[in-house]
Formats: C-alpha cells, sequence, structure tokens
C-alpha cells in the first residue's frame, strides 16, 4: 500500500473552531480526491467515519437539501460542528482506514458490531524448530498455520488435548534445541502425551514428523490418526492389557466426536463462510457457517444496530469491512444473499490481507444457493427469539421500575440509577466504585473508579464522603464549562446525574450522601438498600424509614443486582491495585530485579503465579535475565 498523505489533513485549531470553521467554505476546498472524512459534534468528538471515491462530491452531499437523508444522517448532520478528512491513492486505502478508524474511535453514528467479538483459533507454529499448539485471536505471525474459527475457548482446548493425547505434539512455551536440551521434562512426558524431544528422548526429525499429521488432524482428515488408534488397541487387547485398549478406545470415540460436531455437510473441499441476513428495525442478526474443508465446522451470528433506510447490500458490505478487519483466516470465498456496491474494492482489500485471491460469491442455484439460505433461514430464527426475549426483558425492566418509582414515592419513573460502594484490606489501598443503571440495565462505560485520597486507616464513612464529594463536584464544573462553552445540552461523564441514588448500606450511607448534596446545592433522592442477616436487600430506606421489599418482585431482582454489581465493582478494582502492590514489593525485593527485569518478567509470566510457576529455562530465556539474576528469581 502506498504512503498516504498525512499532509492533506485538513484541521484547525480546536480553540479557534467556533469562530473560523465555516462549513459552506470549507466545501469548496474539499479536493477531487478519493480519501476519508471525519465529522466532529459539539465536543469535537468524532461522530462519524466514511470514505469516498471523490471526497468532494461525497462529503457535500450531506450539506445538501435535494439529498435524501435517513433520520439517523439528518440528526447526525445537525451535531456537526467541523470536518477533516484524509486524501489516499486509492478507494482501497480509503476502505482500510475507514474500517481501522472506526475500530479505532466507534463514532455514535456508524453502525457498529453490537457484540464486535474476536473468535479463538489454533494456532500451529509450524516455523519453529519444534512446531506447538496454542490459542490465539489474532494472526501474529504469517508463517504459522492457522484453523478455525472455533465458536468457544473451550472446543479449542478439547482439540489441542486429544492432538495432545493422540498424536502427542507439545503446547507448552518451554524453549530448548538439540544442542541446548532442558534438565528435565514436563508432566505430560510422565502421562504419556508428549514425546520429550526437550531432553532429547525424542529427535527432532522424529518430532517434525509429526506435522503432517496434526495438519491432517485440524483440516479434518482423521482418518489415518483414527487406523493408528484402531491398530493400537488391538495390540493391547492381544496383549491382554484391557485398560490401555479401553483408553484407545475412548480416544477414537473422541475424535468421532469433534469431527461429527465437524461434518453438517460436505461440499467440495473448500474453505468458505457462509452469510444470512434478517433484521426487525432497528436491529439486524447475520448468522455466519464457517465451512473448512468443505464441512461446516461451526456457525456464529453477530448482531448489528442499524436504520430502516439501510439496504441489505450496505449493511453487509459493512460487515465484512469490520468482521474481516484483524481475524486470523479469511477462506477463499464469502457466499452472500446479494452482490456489494463495493464489491471489487472489498475482494481487493481481503486478497490483500488473506496474500491470495478472495472471491466474493452471490450463489443462485444448487447447494450453495441452498446454505445461503439456510443461514437466512436460522438469522430469522434467532430474531424471533431476540426479538422476545428482548420484549420479555423490557417488560420485567419496566415493571421493576415502575415498583422501585411506588415503593420510593417518586413522580416519575427513575431512568438513571447510580449506586456506590468502597473496598479496602484493613484501611488500606481503599477504593470506591460508583456503578450506572439505565433504564434497568447496567451501562458500563459510564461505570467510575476512585482512588481514595484523603482518609488515613479504616474509615468507610469518610472515604464514601470524598468520593461522592469527588463525582458531583466534577460534574458541576462540567456543567459549569459546557454552559460557558455555550454547550448547555452537552453531557459529558460526570454532567449527567441521576434520578435516583441507591446507597449500599443504611442510614449512615445515606446521611453522609445527603450532607454531601445538600454542601453542593444539589437535589436528588437517596435511598439506602438495608440488608438482611444474608447480605440481601431486605428493605429500602426512604426519608430514614423501612420500606419492605417483597422477594417476589422484580424491584427486589433489580435491587439485588445493583448491589450485588456495585460490590463486584469494588472488589475487583481493589484487588487489581492490591495484586499490582504485591508484585511491586515481591519483586523490588528481589536483588539484581530492576524495572527492566521487573517489566521482561511480568510480561512473559503475567503475575506472581506464572512467575513462581516458571522453569530455570523458561526464566533464563529472556533476554534480559542472566544466569544470576535467574537463580535470584527462583
Amino acid at each position: 500500500m502506498k504512503r498516504m498523505e498525512k499532509e492533506e489533513i485538513k484541521e484547525v485549531p480546536a480553540q479557534e473552531e467556533e469562530k473560523e470553521f465555516k462549513i459552506q467554505d470549507e466545501l469548496s476546498k474539499l479536493p477531487k480526491l478519493p480519501g476519508v472524512y471525519l465529522m466532529h459534534g459539539p465536543m469535537d468528538e468524532i461522530i462519524y467515519v466514511g470514505k469516498a471515491k471523490i471526497l468532494r462530491n461525497r462529503v457535500k452531499q450531506y450539506f445538501q437539501k435535494s439529498y435524501k437523508k435517513s433520520i439517523k444522517i439528518q440528526q447526525m448532520v445537525s451535531q456537526i460542528q467541523r470536518f477533516e478528512y484524509i486524501v489516499v491513492d486509492s478507494e482501497l486505502e480509503a476502505l482500510v482506514l475507514e474500517s481501522n478508524l472506526i475500530k479505532e474511535f466507534k463514532p455514535r453514528y456508524n453502525t457498529v458490531l453490537k457484540d464486535d467479538k474476536s473468535y479463538p483459533y489454533i494456532r500451529f507454529s509450524v516455523e519453529e524448530e519444534y512446531p506447538r499448539l496454542f490459542i490465539t485471536r489474532s494472526k501474529k505471525n504469517k508463517r504459522s498455520k492457522y484453523y478455525g474459527p472455533y465458536t468457544s475457548v473451550e472446543q479449542v482446548r478439547e482439540v489441542i488435548e486429544l492432538l495432545r493425547k493422540t498424536i502427542r505434539i507439545r503446547n507448552c512455551s518451554k524453549v530448548f534445541s538439540e544442542e541446548k536440551p532442558l534438565s528435565r521434562p514436563c508432566l505430560y512426558y510422565d502421562m504419556g502425551q508428549c514425546g520429550a524431544p526437550c531432553i532429547l528422548k525424542q529427535s527432532r526429525e522424529e518430532y517434525r514428523a509429526l506435522i503432517p499429521k496434526v495438519s491432517d488432524f485440524l483440516a479434518g482428515k482423521t482418518e489415518k490418526t483414527i487406523k493408528e488408534m484402531e491398530a493400537k488397541m488391538q495390540e493391547a487387547s492381544d496383549k491382554l492389557d484391557f485398560e490401555k485398549a479401553m483408553e484407545y478406545r475412548d480416544l477414537i470415540s473422541a475424535i468421532h466426536t469433534v469431527e461429527n460436531r465437524q461434518k453438517i455437510t460436505a461440499l467440495d473441499g473448500e474453505d468458505r463462510d457462509i452469510l444470512g441476513l434478517r433484521r426487525d428495525h432497528s436491529d439486524c442478526i447475520i448468522q455466519i457457517f464457517f465451512v473448512r474443508d468443505g464441512k461446516i465446522i461451526g456457525r456464529d451470528h453477530s448482531f448489528l444496530k442499524i436504520d430502516d433506510e439501510d439496504s441489505d447490500e450496505e449493511i453487509l458490505s459493512l460487515f465484512l469491512r469490520q468482521f474481516y478487519n484483524g481475524t486470523p483466516f479469511i477462506p477463499k470465498e464469502i457466499h452472500l444473499p446479494c452482490s456489494l456496491p463495493d464489491q471489487d474494492i472489498i475482494e481487493e482489500w481481503l486478497s490483500q490481507i488473506k496474500g491470495k485471491k478472495v472471491h466474493i460469491v452471490n450463489p443462485k442455484q444448487g447447494d450453495k444457493e441452498k446454505l445461503v439460505e439456510l443461514a437466512g433461514k436460522n438469522a430469522g430464527i434467532l430474531m424471533l427469539r431476540y426479538v422476545e426475549k428482548y420484549r420479555k426483558e423490557k417488560k420485567k425492566q419496566e415493571l421493576a421500575l415502575v415498583e422501585l418509582r411506588d415503593a420510593i414515592g417518586m413522580r416519575e419513573i427513575p431512568v438513571r440509577i447510580e449506586s456506590y460502594d468502597i473496598s479496602n484490606t484493613s484501611g488500606a489501598l481503599t477504593v470506591g466504585s460508583m456503578v450506572v443503571y439505565q433504564d434497568g440495565k447496567e451501562k458500563p462505560n459510564d461505570y467510575r473508579k476512585f482512588r481514595i485520597q484523603s482518609v488515613i486507616g479504616q474509615d468507610d464513612y469518610a472515604s464514601m464522603k470524598e468520593m461522592l464529594y469527588r463525582r458531583f463536584s466534577h460534574g458541576l464544573k462540567e456543567k459549569k464549562d459546557n454552559l460557558q462553552k455555550g454547550k448547555k445540552d452537552e453531557l459529558g461523564s460526570f454532567s449527567q446525574f441521576p434520578d435516583l441514588i441507591l446507597m449500599d448500606g443504611g442510614k449512615g450511607q445515606v446521611g453522609i450522601c445527603l450532607s454531601v448534596l445538600e454542601e453542593l446545592k444539589i437535589s436528588i433522592p437517596v435511598c439506602g438498600m438495608v440488608k438482611d442477616e444474608h447480605h440481601r436487600t431486605r428493605a429500602l430506606l426512604v426519608d430514614f424509614n423501612e420500606v419492605p421489599v417483597s422477594k417476589h418482585s422484580a424491584c427486589f431482582k433489580l435491587l439485588t443486582r445493583i448491589q450485588d454489581e456495585v460490590h463486584r465493582f469494588a472488589i475487583t478494582y481493589h484487588r487489581s491495585l492490591r495484586g499490582k502492590e504485591q508484585i511491586h514489593s515481591l519483586l523490588d525485593d528481589i536483588k539484581g530485579i530492576g524495572p527492566q527485569r521487573k517489566k521482561a518478567l511480568l510480561r512473559k509470566f503475567h503475575d506472581l503465579s506464572g512467575i513462581s510457576r516458571a522453569s530455570y529455562e523458561e526464566i533464563r530465556s529472556i533476554p534480559e535475565m542472566d544466569e544470576k539474576s535467574t537463580e535470584a528469581v527462583l
């Protein structure tokens, strides 16, 4: 890909943009070149990213009254304060850059996958002297072979374990060679699941002879492995070693189980992904069948938020650009129910990533068409289930909020609820947590963590007071800043105040919260969640009077979820800080372990537990570690 012309980025300094950026003037300066444009909203945030064959024509369309725009695009245009653009050399470069920018910024008005998941694959490191198997979600080494995708990590582990037991391929991370073998093997050798090339029990040539067997197995060609297992089973049976024979029988059965799970249908031995689509107003489901070597090895689905005006072609085009951006494996063919407006460009982009030609196909007859229809049918079934589940959940959430409103005596339903908790260990590393529920559901993007700074020792009330004061004083400052900038309707991360505060506790916690709100001259209803002997909410504290809550009510279930969530969030944050402190203290006490070596150890082994389990050879293999420092760690 040619270098992108970064000098072509058109941007006005943030301090001057309100005075200097005149949209109509800037539209006339747009080049007649391919590129990507970024629309900025009232807070200068990126609200939309798009690509264009000709930037001037595409960007101008948004501001032309004659151009028919969807409701969402109309809303987006009304928010635009300025735009910038990046000129590139081709449509392909524009597509790649657009995809990357959407993934990075997740703009509000771009259609983004609701569950932008990455699938687990098996990586077979054939480029290594002694190849091994491990789980990955990204293609970091182009010389390795990748198999999948699998729909769960458990499924991947099952396959790797089976290969270890049948073909005896390693999946450890030990570093060794014939010139520098290890002193002792791992447990898998003792279990008969590895030939121990690490201590020269198996030569390099013998070990590498296993590579085609593993590759065939992962490609679905298990016949040879089954025949070998059957021969060994018969041999063990002839020697009256029935226990061993039963082990081989169980392995054969496990291979058949994995094989049958994959053999949904057979085509022509090619790799392809088959997509089907169903939509319901602003929701869309895309069903994917993963076909490898002609067999459907798995299926999965993705949710998207869309506009009613979005065409199926536009949705699928956007999905492909997001789904295959960074995936470890791209099949030879992708089958769709319709052709795409930018199909040639997407094919070129996919081929460039894969290093081989990728075809987007719209089958019109035969088994291939039937499979696309089947994918669509499955998407339709999922959509019906999703809509039904969504309606039930929404009904429960609405009922819970109505019951909560009535119990408290509020006039309106509390749309936004905030709850807070404190966590510490004997007064050390005190932290606070804030969780947010919007329309009866968690809103994790609005959660906040607080490291308590002014309180010495264990004082939960003082810690709670500090957290609440910081939360709401920051919110007031944000509101004031927005007002001065003429953006009074814009809500930042702290300036959106709750309709109701639920304190995880009784009169003490409620009293602290009310005192902070009074000091800051803020009026928000505050209730306490009074617990029983099992640490579950049994009543609400309203105006310092207990209001019982039925354990069978939707309100009780909502309160329980909020109580559990705020406690979980606080504990998780506290544990992460405590873990960092422990790592800091223990590693810093080891002579010869400075910042660089500590960083290298944690990069390889992740935590103290991983370091403590590591062998001398594993630690010594780290470039920063010499013999003396390795011995000091052990």
